[in-house]
């Protein structure tokens, strides 16, 4: 399994990498939108994580662009941000999660 990683604060990157690393997946990782959307063709990842607040292009536009690239594309929102206008535009672009960063340990459950 291939997952993509964005996230502007290499800490959480790295965080969200342990939490996953018992289910064998090969991990890439991104400090803005603009390099997932740069990458997403070349890895063909079976998961993005995204979060929404990064530099150059937030995960929201980010999550628009792939989805055109690949309407199929599986995409997980991971945030600080429990904010409804986040959840519903993450729901109208298709996304398959909305997780909070207080709850990493979810997204296991989601990718399996």
């Amino acid at each position: 399994m291939k997952i993509m990683i964005a996230d502007d604060n290499v800490d959480i990157r790295e965080t969200i990498k342990c939490v996953l690393m018992s289910i064998g997946a090969t991990f890439y990782q991104y400090s803005n939108g603009r390099e997932v959307v740069d990458e997403y063709s070349k890895v063909c990842p079976d998961w993005v994580l995204m979060d929404i607040q990064m530099p150059e292009m937030d995960g929201l536009r980010a999550t628009e662009v792939i989805k055109i690239i690949d309407p199929e594309a599986k995409v997980i929102i991971v945030t600080n941000h429990d904010d409804p206008e986040f959840r519903a535009e993450a729901e109208r672009l298709g996304t398959r999660g909305y997780v909070l960063k207080e709850h990493l340990t979810d997204i296991r459950k989601m990718l399996t």
